[in-house]
């Protein structure tokens, strides 16, 4: 049972490590949650409006609401939730890009998809129809930059499962907005657009490989370890050995008697 606590701490660590800005924003998350489910209803309801990005602090304050309101949420009950979607997606966005672009997609999904949808809500209070008091509304949270990384991840799924996924991403978004949905739900929609938007930053990175291949799969027989076999089956692409040197001391001496049956096959190949 030590043993089993100490692989599955060392690979929690090794995941936190790989994805370094997601948990800290994660943290950073948390902390402002806890802020808000501890405070009065009075510092509660200054503090979201103080740190919201709606039309009057936009106009007051442009970087400062622009850059804080992506750290709160109104709802702190719903941290749990949004810590295993950051998991899902942030999280992968980061360890396949890199922090920078990762940080990149999400800044630009959370700040553009504010902008242009308090530019919406603007325009329906100037056509009367939407109350002035809207200006002052909260909008407040993380879902922008989410609704980016989801985006951007389209581009690791392989085909055709990528069409699927793709699917699922723009019904999600887009049913909401033409069902009667709000300036949020047009937000969703274009950090979403965004987020596919920024493919070239996916330009070099490898997608998702659902099976070993028969390359893989004859270095891990020939190194006679049916149960690295096993446990290979289970891991993503990235996590499965580039070359035979990854596999140990035994993989280097089975590497020549790996090759030789494909001489031996060359010729009737060729017949």
């Amino acid at each position: 049972m030590p043993d089993r606590l100490w692989s599955l701490w060392s690979s929690v660590r090794a995941w936190v490590r790989s994805s370094p800005g997601t948990h800290i924003y994660l943290l950073i998350i948390g902390i402002t949650s806890l802020v808000i489910a501890s405070a009065s209803e009075g510092l509660e309801t200054f503090l979201l409006h103080r740190t919201s990005s709606n039309i009057h602090e936009l106009d007051k304050h442009p970087l400062q609401s622009l850059l804080i309101s992506g750290f709160w949420m109104a709802d702190p009950s719903s941290f749990l939730f949004y810590a295993v979607l950051f998991e899902v997606f942030h999280a992968n966005v980061e360890r396949w890009t890199g922090t920078l672009r990762w940080l990149c997609a999400v800044a630009v999904a959370h700040v553009a998809a504010t902008l242009v949808s308090q530019q919406i809500l603007l325009l329906a209070i100037e056509s009367h129809s939407a109350p002035r008091s809207m200006k002052h509304v909260v909008d407040i949270g993380v879902s922008y930059g989410l609704a980016g990384a989801v985006g951007i991840l389209t581009y690791r799924m392989p085909r055709p499962w990528r069409w699927l996924y793709l699917t699922g991403a723009v019904l999600f978004f887009a049913v909401p907005l033409t069902t009667g949905g709000t300036f949020t739900d047009a937000g969703h929609a274009i950090a979403l657009a965004l987020g596919l938007a920024l493919w070239p930053l996916t330009r070099g990175r490898p997608t998702w490989r659902w099976d070993l291949g028969p390359a893989a799969r004859r270095r891990f027989r020939a190194a006679g370890d049916a149960e690295a076999l096993g446990a290979a089956d289970a891991l993503g692409p990235s996590d499965v050995p580039a070359t035979a040197d990854a596999l140990g001391p035994e993989a280097t001496l089975t590497r020549t008697d790996a090759r030789e049956p494909r001489r031996s096959r060359r010729p009737r190949a060729k017949r």
